[in-house]
């Protein structure tokens, strides 16, 4: 499934300013949430849609170290412009959305957002 196709179907809002296209194209394999960024960076792989509260610059970091198709900021947490300006010079969508985490990941489950074994 594509990045723009689960934004879409979550009615996610797409923060990052000045996004290339292709960064909406990206196939989304997967799945991690957490708020802790040192969990992110050792436990979550390429490709996977990254659902966190935190909005602190060091998120758009992470997704692009680690090649993340993309970041929910979920419970309309908010993000900072240090954040948005980090994650447009490195291309990561980053979404923000009113429903919690829990409820963000059950979507995704049900939409076949899973992760490979």
């Amino acid at each position: 499934m594509k990045l723009k196709e689960v934004a879409e179907a979550l009615n996610l809002k797409l923060v990052t300013k000045d996004l290339s296209e292709d960064a909406l194209y990206v196939d989304v394999e997967g799945g991690y949430v957490s708020d802790l960024l040192s969990n992110a960076m050792g436990q979550a792989q390429a490709g996977m849609l990254w659902i966190t509260m935190q909005g602190h610059q060091n998120v758009a970091a992470v997704a692009s170290l680690i090649g993340l198709s993309g970041i929910i900021v979920a419970g309309d947490a908010p993000v900072a412009d240090e954040t948005l300006h980090k994650a447009s010079v490195n291309d990561v969508a980053i979404f923000t959305t009113p429903l919690s985490a829990y409820d963000v990941v059950g979507k995704l489950y049900t939409m076949g957002v899973v992760n490979k074994d």
